[in-house]
């Protein structure tokens, strides 16, 4: 066994550190902790993969915007007049002022505070004031961000030459997204958490199920508590969940199939940057949405569906993101790092644009369930962090209701092999 004193603290070789990881086994310390492996994550993984940032119901119309900070990098998420969502980076090309403050809001053009620098929605320089002759203003626009929105839903590559097999993931998960109707919906609420750890302990808590049972009250009231299992693997104490599960899953099957919405498993979470998960579930009690009893919780169902029994469509992308998509709402889930022990978690739900709140919903039970779940899984990953920064920690083998962090940290080895000086 590896003492205290043997464990390296300091990832002063990153590779080595990468090749000592032993399969199946929660991550060393440093991957946590470190200063050095933070930035080394932004670099190698949030700096060169697909992330997503916003929902396109966030811009709704031309000149709205959201900024957010994705470690040293500020981003410009916006709509221009032609409708296209574009980003931009924050940075101004006079003299580098951050150009918009504020995270969200609606503008003409886009002008820099300090000096009056002017841009349009795509970043082109419109106005900068008296300038020495042969001033090229189409040489200082704001530096563009590849920005792609896959059925409502935003993500941007900060790399120069993105991922190509994004675009293979996209095409692949837009059928299950597209029948609820994004670009048809509005946020009704918004809600972030600063949770006190490491932004991988926040993925990888969210890739479990091992400790709802126990952990999030509301959610399993919706939530099939065999998630995770295989068959085998299903405790006995869990075999009747189970076959509520089957009778919902071919209920949900049959009214997939009339509406001609895909439904299957594609699992695909490591072996490729654009890492995914999706598939259609059931949900438990009325399994209509996410609520204390499975009832909807918007009455105006998305895209005018005729049924509110449409189970969870659920996504998860590496490296920051998850989704449930509901025949009354949906749910996305932005994770963005700070710093080695602290993680921004951005919750939104979306409704029908023609949703009445305080008629067809009340937002305390819309947010109800993810508010308490979030909330708790911020209070699982900050006791995490504390026991990995213990001299004490060495780390356990995940068990095999697991395996989606196992993969999750499988595929986070994999970039972060690929950043590797040469």
């Amino acid at each position: 066994m590896t003492t205290i004193a043997e464990r390296p603290t300091a990832p002063a070789d990153l590779g080595g550190l990468i090749a000592q990881h032993r399969d199946g086994c929660a991550l060393e310390a440093p991957f946590y902790v470190s200063h050095e492996v933070f930035d080394a994550d932004i670099r190698g993984v949030f700096a060169r993969c697909w992330i997503f940032v916003a929902t396109e119901a966030e811009i709704r119309e031309p000149g709205d915007y959201v900024t957010l900070d994705i470690g040293p990098y500020s981003v410009i998420v916006t709509r221009n007049r032609e409708g296209q969502v574009r980003a931009l980076h924050n940075v101004c090309r006079h003299r580098g002022s951050r150009v918009l403050t504020d995270p969200s809001g609606s503008v003409g053009n886009i002008v820099c505070g300090y000096h009056q620098w002017t841009y349009d929605a795509d970043g082109k320089l419109l106005h900068a004031g008296t300038q020495a002759p042969g001033f090229n203003p189409n040489c200082f626009g704001l530096k563009q961000i590849h920005a792609r929105s896959v059925a409502g839903l935003v993500f941007i590559c900060l790399a120069e030459e993105p991922p190509a097999d994004f675009d293979d993931m996209a095409e692949r998960v837009a059928p299950y997204i597209e029948p609820h109707g994004l670009e048809h919906t509005k946020v009704a609420a918004q809600e972030d958490l600063i949770e006190t750890g490491n932004w991988k302990l926040v993925m990888e808590n969210n890739r479990e199920c091992y400790h709802c049972e126990n952990g999030h009250p509301e959610l399993i009231c919706t939530f099939f508590p065999t998630y995770g299992y295989t068959l085998e693997e299903i405790p006995e104490r869990l075999l009747p969940a189970h076959a509520r599960y089957l009778r919902a899953d071919a209920e949900l099957q049959r009214a997939c199939q009339e509406r001609e919405m895909p439904f299957a498993e594609i699992e695909e979470l490591s072996g490729r940057v654009s890492g995914f998960r999706i598939q259609r579930e059931p949900l438990d009690g009325a399994g209509e949405s996410y609520t204390r009893d499975g009832t909807s919780a918007c009455r105006k169902l998305l895209a005018d569906f005729d049924t509110p029994r449409l189970g969870r469509m659920s996504l998860h992308h590496q490296p920051n993101s998850w989704f449930h998509l509901l025949a009354d709402h949906a749910v996305t889930f932005t994770v963005l790092p700070l710093a080695p022990d602290r993680t921004l978690v951005r919750t939104t739900w979306l409704v029908h644009e023609d949703a009445v709140e305080g008629v067809d919903y009340d937002v305390a039970t819309l947010t109800d369930v993810w508010h308490q779940t979030n909330a708790q899984d911020g209070t699982f990953v900050g006791r995490a962090q504390a026991g990995v920064s213990s001299p004490a920690y060495e780390p356990g083998p995940y068990a095999p209701n697991e395996y989606q962090v196992a993969a999750f940290v499988t595929w986070y080895l994999e970039r972060m092999t690929e950043a590797l000086p040469q």
